[in-house]
């Protein structure tokens, strides 16, 4: 997650609004993150914007397969993300460099929502996705991931007053439905321990929305890329300093797979996507990029199956279904 992240951009009214002004990108449940963006130049081909969003969705959707893998290994949480974290640390140095070129020093108050925006966002929401994988399966955990948008929603509503109508209640109700429903199978056949991993994906849904709904003004302020690479710099120190408080250093002797698969998850389902529909999004727009972001649940499902020979059943086909429908009526009913 997020490094986690997979709320939709376009569901809520964005610029000019205050702290509930956001434009989120499917990169970071998963995990996705938050950008500003222009709108899309409507001269210009759609095809190279709505590849770079379909590749960002799926590439980000892959870190629950990866980290599947990688527990079969016998590696802990604590661990897995502190690898992951060490070997993306670099590239977000590289992000926040970059895109801070020219740009004047932070201030104090900048500093400190940095600080908090790394944590709610990138730290706690991954580490709790993390430990809810080891107890779910991937397409329970991507689909509990896509609730975000009815989160952030729902935050809106209880810190800010925001209106919600009896439409986008129906759209919330049906995309909670889906995902209770594929939860009761899990937990009808796989057992009480889903129920703890579900809580967890849950709060880390929770958390990175709390990320999305207060980093709304400072996307604007200090613009997305730099603020993401540096709190997600943030959050890379978090994990690793949570390691060698919590773990012994023999816990970092692993199989030599666990590294192979955590220098893949930091590249390729971490750092990428967020590059790849930053990309899109200046190409053809939040919203379109948002609606090709949908694709995520349906390739993580796919590759559950395909690869970690997870059950494909009509239960989460009809959860799915019912999940996305309910995404794509509250961003119609917005």
């Amino acid at each position: 997650m997020g490094l986690r992240g997979d709320a939709k951009p376009g569901l809520f009214p964005h610029e000019g609004r205050g702290r509930e002004a956001f434009i989120e990108s499917t990169a970071m449940s998963s995990v996705s993150t938050v950008v500003a963006a222009p709108a899309a130049k409507t001269a210009a081909p759609l095809w190279p914007g709505l590849t770079l969003a379909l590749l960002g969705s799926v590439a980000f959707s892959g870190k629950a397969i990866i980290v599947k893998l990688a527990y079969r290994y016998g590696v802990d949480a604590a661990t897995l993300i502190m690898y992951r974290m060490l070997f993306a640390a670099p590239l977000f140095a590289l992000l926040a460099w970059w895109a801070g070129r020219g740009k004047p020093a932070f201030t104090r108050r900048e500093w400190l929502a940095i600080a908090g925006l790394g944590v709610s966002g990138y730290y706690l929401a991954s580490y709790l996705d993390f430990l809810g994988l080891q107890h779910v399966t991937a397409s329970l955990e991507r689909l509990i991931l896509y609730l975000n948008p009815t989160l952030v929603l729902a935050l809106s509503i209880a810190l800010f007053g925001k209106r919600v109508n009896a439409k986008q209640l129906a759209a919330i109700g049906v995309s909670y439905a889906g995902v209770l429903a594929v939860f009761g199978h899990e937990v009808n056949f796989q057992g009480a321990h889903v129920v703890l991993g579900g809580l967890l994906v849950f709060g880390s849904a929770v958390s990175y929305a709390i990320y999305l709904v207060y980093s709304g003004e400072w996307v604007q302020r200090l613009g997305s890329m730099r603020l993401v690479g540096w709190a997600s710099l943030v959050a890379c120190a978090c994990c690793i300093a949570q390691w060698l408080v919590l773990n012994p250093w023999s816990s970092a002797a692993v199989a030599p797979e666990v590294i192979q698969l955590s220098l893949l998850n930091a590249t390729l389902c971490t750092v990428a996507p967020v590059l790849m529909v930053m990309m899109a999004i200046e190409r053809i727009g939040a919203p379109l990029a948002a609606q090709s972001g949908m694709v995520g649940p349906m390739s993580t499902i796919l590759m559950g199956v395909l690869i970690l020979g997870e059950p494909f059943t009509p239960w989460i086909a009809a959860g799915t279904l019912l999940v996305l429908v309910g995404i794509w009526l509250l961003a119609k009913w917005r």
